[in-house]
C-alpha cells in the first residue's frame, strides 16, 4: 500500500516543463490581428500569442516601447532601466475599446520573465503579458520575424527568394512612409484570393503564378 502511495505521489508532482497557462484580456482589434495571423500561419491561437510574447521579451526596441510605463528597476540584457513611482499604473487602466480574453501557455522561464516585467510595470503577470503582447504585433521587426520563420519553413529555396524580390519592388515603389511588412504581403495574398487557398503555401504559389 506504501509503495502504491509513493507512485501516486510521485506522477502528482509538477513535471518542470509544464507549461503555465495565462489568459490576457485585450482589444478586439489585436485580437482580431492574433486570429488572423494564427490563420495564414496555420499555427494555434495559443502557440501565436507565446512565440510573438517570446520574441517581444528579447526585442529591446519592444522593451523600450514598455519601459516609459516602468514604476520599478527593469535590467534587459547590459542596459539598465529606471522606474518611477510616479508613473501611472497600467493595472487598472483599461482600454476604452471593447475588450475580449486570449489563452496561451509559457515555459516556467518565460512566466519567470514576464512576471519580472510584470513587478517593473507594477501590473499582475496577466496584464503584462496583454501589455508586451500589443508591443510585440506593433513592432515590424518582431511581426516580421515571425512571419518569414513560418515561410522558411512552408517555402522551398526559389519561391521564397521570388517572395522576397517581390516584396524589395513593393517596398521600393511603396509611396507610404512605412515599410510593408511580410505578414501585410502575406494577408494581402489571401485577401487577394478570396478563399481560393486553403494555407500559405498553395496561396503563395498560386498567387505567384499569376502574377507571371
Amino acid at each position: 500500500m506504501k509503495r502504491e502511495e509513493k507512485v501516486m505521489n510521485k506522477n502528482r508532482k509538477t513535471r518542470s516543463d509544464k507549461k503555465k497557462d495565462v489568459k490576457p484580456t485585450v482589444p478586439v482589434n489585436l485580437k482580431s490581428c492574433v486570429y488572423r495571423l494564427s490563420y495564414i500561419t496555420n499555427t494555434p491561437v495559443k502557440d501565436v500569442v507565446e512565440i510573438v510574447c517570446e520574441k517581444g521579451l528579447k526585442s529591446k526596441n519592444v522593451i523600450d516601447c514598455l519601459s516609459k510605463h516602468f514604476r520599478r528597476d527593469f535590467q534587459y540584457l547590459n542596459t539598465f532601466y529606471l522606474g518611477d513611482l510616479n508613473n501611472d499604473s497600467l493595472q487598472s487602466k483599461r482600454p476604452l475599446c471593447h475588450t475580449e480574453r486570449l489563452t496561451t501557455r509559457f515555459t516556467q522561464a518565460t512566466y519567470e520573465n514576464i512576471c519580472s516585467l510584470s513587478y517593473a510595470l507594477d501590473v499582475t503577470p496577466t496584464r503584462a503579458t496583454a501589455l508586451l503582447l500589443d508591443a510585440s504585433i506593433r513592432n515590424t521587426n518582431v511581426l516580421n520575424a515571425f512571419v518569414k520563420n513560418y515561410l522558411h519553413q512552408q517555402l522551398d529555396g526559389q519561391r521564397m527568394k521570388e517572395l522576397k524580390q517581390v516584396l524589395k519592388y513593393i517596398n521600393e515603389n511603396n509611396p507610404y512612409e512605412n515599410e510593408i511588412s511580410w505578414f501585410a504581403l502575406v494577408s494581402q495574398i489571401f485577401e487577394d484570393l478570396k478563399g481560393k487557398a486553403t494555407n500559405v503555401k498553395m496561396a503563395i504559389h498560386h498567387w505567384m503564378d499569376n502574377k507571371k
